[in-house]
């Protein structure tokens, strides 16, 4: 029990962190969408690319439970989720590298990712995918480290259940067979991991072809453009994308990344198995990330972010870096970081404009600052009938419908504007 002290401790203090910068109102993008699935009570049936299952319903579950309105589950679920991600973060760094202080270290700089941390602030998928993803990969790390026959099992389970959370983890399956595969010669293990991996995966068009829903859904959005405008793109396109993925890791990672390169060298050169595993889930999920046509496509970079945070870890546990120990406190300053560049924007006249452009959701402060407390809301920005320079009738049509419902609970324009 003792070693599992520091991974409860870190659950403690993220749970404090992302609980103090949380939402006040109902922020813009997805987020009004999952409240108002969770506060209607009626569980997902089907399994499509943007129903969410496992999210969905989880969040019903835990509002049936508790008897907390939908976002209150739903802050519950984000931030829990979130916290208990950065405690794998370190068991699994810790299982690497067998160090303290590096897991400790490499766990706070994840845990303040910009990306990660926003996403512990509002109401969307991205950090309770991220908790089924971290456990996937600490049963891949855990069965090189430890040769723990049961974490090869572990892996197909939980990767198979994150595919009810977001279908964009099927790009982790090319790392799932080399895993298997380096495995091979534990054949009982290595084929149960398989079955119940299929058997997850299949049930997702199971599920909705008895539903009267055509066999590709899983993978489909409905009336959605993105795939076929991500190869609509020209060269130059592709190759601003490309210069944008790297602001995101630099924003994200800051001086760390130096580690995360040097551990990946490292890595190749220590473990080429265990290289190559993290490497093609990290391509796939960095190559599709850069260049999916969605305007949020930094969200689907995290569980690459992850993959990155443990090669920090490697990188800094190299006996030559010991000496950083007694100065690891520093990443504990990584939101100044962030402040500082916000406050930097605001000397620029680009950074003005931008701010002046993009106030109606924030600003600024929504683009640059991780914490979302209090927010410009989505439901004041509707009831008080405010416009926006950016198209949002998505949001503006599930944020009515979820004003509507409120108004049938007897809530009054001035108290819904409050949420």
């Amino acid at each position: 029990m003792k070693n599992y002290l520091p991974a409860v401790f870190l659950f403690l203090i993220f749970i404090a962190i992302y609980y103090t910068g949380s939402f006040t109102r109902i922020p813009f993008a997805d987020c009004v969408g999952f409240v108002h699935t969770v506060e209607l009570d009626k569980y997902a049936t089907v399994a499509t690319a943007i129903t969410h299952f496992l999210y969905v319903n989880t969040a019903i579950l835990i509002k049936d439970i508790t008897g907390l309105n939908g976002i209150e589950a739903s802050r519950l679920l984000i931030i829990t989720s979130a916290a208990a991600t950065i405690s794998v973060i370190y068991l699994t760094i810790k299982s690497i590298t067998k160090k303290e202080w590096v897991s400790i270290t490499a766990a706070f700089v994840f845990g303040f990712s910009f990306s990660f941390w926003r996403n512990a602030e509002i109401v969307e998928v991205y950090t309770y995918n991220s908790f089924w993803i971290s456990l996937f990969f600490f049963s891949m790390v855990k069965s090189f480290t430890e040769h723990k026959k049961k974490y090869i099992i572990l892996s197909g389970l939980f990767l198979g259940i994150s595919l009810w959370l977001h279908i964009q983890n099927i790009l982790l399956i090319p790392a799932l067979l080399i895993f298997l595969y380096y495995f091979r010669s534990q054949k009982k293990y290595v084929y149960t991991s398989l079955i119940i991996f299929l058997v997850l995966f299949g049930l997702l068009t199971v599920v909705n072809v008895t539903q009267g829903l055509p066999f590709n859904s899983p993978y489909t959005s409905e009336g959605a453009q993105w795939i076929q405008d991500t190869f609509k793109k020209t060269p130059k396109q592709y190759l601003m994308d490309f210069i944008q993925s790297i602001g995101y890791l630099i924003y994200n990672f800051n001086i760390f990344i130096f580690f995360g390169i040097i551990g990946m060298i490292h890595l190749y050169r220590a473990d080429k198995k265990m290289f190559f595993v993290f490497f093609t889930a990290a391509v796939c999920v960095y190559g599709f990330s850069t260049f999916y046509a969605v305007s949020d496509n930094y969200v689907f970079f995290i569980p690459f972010n992850i993959i990155f945070a443990f090669s920090i870890g490697y990188g800094l546990a190299l006996p030559k870096y010991d000496s950083l120990k007694k100065i690891s406190w520093i990443c504990l300053f990584i939101p100044l970081g962030y402040y500082a560049a916000y406050k930097t924007a605001f000397l620029t006249e680009t950074g003005k404009n931008f701010h002046e452009a993009k106030k109606y959701k924030g600003g600024l402060d929504y683009y640059l600052l991780p914490w979302m407390n209090n927010n410009v809301g989505i439901l004041e920005f509707i009831i008080e009938k405010r416009k926006s320079p950016d198209p949002m009738h998505w949001m503006i049509d599930g944020a009515k419908d979820y004003i509507e419902l409120l108004k049938s609970k007897g809530y009054t324009e001035e108290e819904i504007k409050k949420l």
